[in-house]
């Protein structure tokens, strides 16, 4: 299957981060957009690009800054004098993956513009709206928000978001094997595609129609939606389109892992990436989030 060819394949550059290229490979599958949120050189660079070049999609990268403005990232119109008309130049965001560098150093206004294209999979600039290429997928980065010169993302733009996720350093003997053998960028580059677009978007069709959903697991997943309601570390729980998106996701991990159905652990191993961004933790609480997610989904009877 080309799909764990290619897995196997990024394991190999990126050793030491095989959850996070599942994690990133679920998004994908579900049509979803990744946050991860970690100290600089990490690998997140690293990560977006050679999944681009594996799964043979096209690759944009836009660092964020104070100073950008939405058109850096959609595109703006420009006046040709020969043909006396404005010409739409698109941006960076008119690619199939498009990893945006710390995300959260960039304004408000200019993350706004990142709604629609996560939302709807098009921009709209002066009046005309532009589809994007599919598939299209964000890997978004952000610093810790504790960091100096970052701006928190609101709410709504958390919400884009299927999973949110951290890399962490790599073990010990891993980061020896990369020192030993330095930078890895020029082989990355150079790596073969083993996926087309058209057999993703197939897989992405297959995850969303063929992998089946029981009563029971619709049930557990109600369950675990109406916990996170009624706790008292929370001031609001998860939304229907929260549970959508950790149902698809659960979906997408179940056809990872060569299921044609979704099973209780598939929810528990996705909603730790899936829930904590997405709820709204009383202001004492919002250090303890993690743990209290993991609560929750222990708590949250397994059915038989």
């Amino acid at each position: 299957m080309n799909l764990e060819r290619a897995f196997k394949v990024l394991t190999q550059f990126l050793q030491g981060k095989e959850k996070a290229i599942e994690l990133c490979i679920l998004c994908l599958l579900a049509k979803g957009h990744l946050l991860i949120e970690d100290l600089p050189g990490i690998g997140k660079t690293t990560l977006a690009l050679s999944l681009a070049k594996v799964l043979g999609l096209s690759f944009g990268r836009i660092q964020g800054t104070s100073d950008l403005l939405p058109s850096d990232i959609t595109g703006t119109s420009i006046y040709n004098r020969s043909t006396g008309k404005f010409e739409f130049h698109k941006g960076p965001i008119f690619n199939h993956i498009v990893l945006i560098d710390e995300i959260n150093r960039t304004p408000p206004k200019t993350q706004s513009a990142l709604l629609e294209p996560m939302e709807e999979g098009q921009v709209t600039v002066d009046g005309q709206t532009y589809p994007l290429p599919e598939p299209f997928f964000v890997i978004a980065t952000q610093n810790p928000i504790e960091y100096y010169g970052t701006y928190p993302l609101p709410e709504a733009q958390l919400d884009r978001f299927l999973l949110k996720i951290s890399i962490g350093y790599p073990p010990r003997e891993v980061e020896k094997e990369i020192l030993k053998i330095g930078s890895l960028k020029e082989e990355i580059i150079s790596l073969e595609s083993i996926l087309s677009e058209e057999e993703i978007l197939n897989m992405q069709r297959e995850v969303k129609n063929q992998i089946y959903v029981s009563e029971k697991i619709l049930d557990y997943l109600l369950d675990l939606i109406e916990k996170t309601r009624k706790s008292a570390y929370l001031l609001a729980g998860l939304s229907t389109r929260g549970a959508l998106s950790l149902l698809l996701a659960a979906k997408a991990r179940a056809y990872f892992y060569k299921r044609d159905f979704v099973i209780p652990e598939d929810l528990k191993e996705i909603a730790p990436y899936s829930l904590p961004h997405r709820l709204i933790f009383k202001e004492e609480y919002k250090s303890l989030s993690k743990e209290i997610v993991r609560e929750i989904i222990e708590s949250t009877k397994v059915p038989i």
